[in-house]
C-alpha cells in the first residue's frame, strides 16, 4: 500500500489550479475528467511521487456538493493497493464503514471510500485505488 494522492475539495477546478499553481510549481497536470460514478469532476497535480487531486462537484446531487459549499478543502487520502477487495474486507473487520462499495472511479480504476472509526482527527476518509495492472 502507498500514498497516491491527497484528494482536495474546490468549487472551481480552472480557478483553483490557477491559484494553487502561483505558490506550487507541479511537474505535471491532467486534464480535468468526470468520474461519473462519483458525479465529480477530477484534475490530478503531480509533485514528486504524490499527487494532489483536485474535486469539482457536478449537479447538486454530487456526495462532495455539501463539502464544496461549506468552503472544501482536504477531503481524503488515496492509497494504491494490490487487492482493492481483500483491503476493503479487513478495513470491514476492523470496524471500519464502507461508504463507497468498490466502482469504477478514476483513470478506470476500482475505487472505494472507507470512513475510518478515528476520534483523534478529522483525517477519516480513505480512498482505496487498485494499482494499475
Amino acid at each position: 500500500m502507498r500514498l497516491h494522492h491527497i484528494g482536495i475539495v474546490v468549487k472551481n477546478i480552472q480557478e483553483s489550479l490557477g491559484e494553487i499553481s502561483k505558490y506550487i510549481k507541479f511537474e505535471e497536470t491532467t486534464i480535468p475528467t468526470l468520474v461519473e460514478s462519483q458525479k465529480v469532476n477530477v484534475c490530478f497535480l503531480k509533485t514528486n511521487d504524490i499527487y494532489l487531486e483536485l474535486i469539482e462537484p457536478v449537479g447538486k446531487d454530487s456526495p462532495v456538493e455539501k463539502f464544496s459549499d461549506s468552503g472544501g478543502g482536504f477531503h481524503h487520502l488515496c492509497f494504491e493497493v494490490k487487492d482493492i477487495h481483500k483491503e476493503i474486507e479487513k478495513m470491514r473487520k476492523q470496524g471500519a464503514r464502507i461508504i463507497v462499495e468498490p466502482v469504477k472511479g478514476f483513470e478506470g480504476r476500482i475505487t472505494a471510500f472507507v470512513l475510518l472509526n478515528m476520534k483523534s482527527t478529522k483525517i477519516n476518509l480513505i480512498e482505496f485505488a487498485e494499482e494499475r495492472k
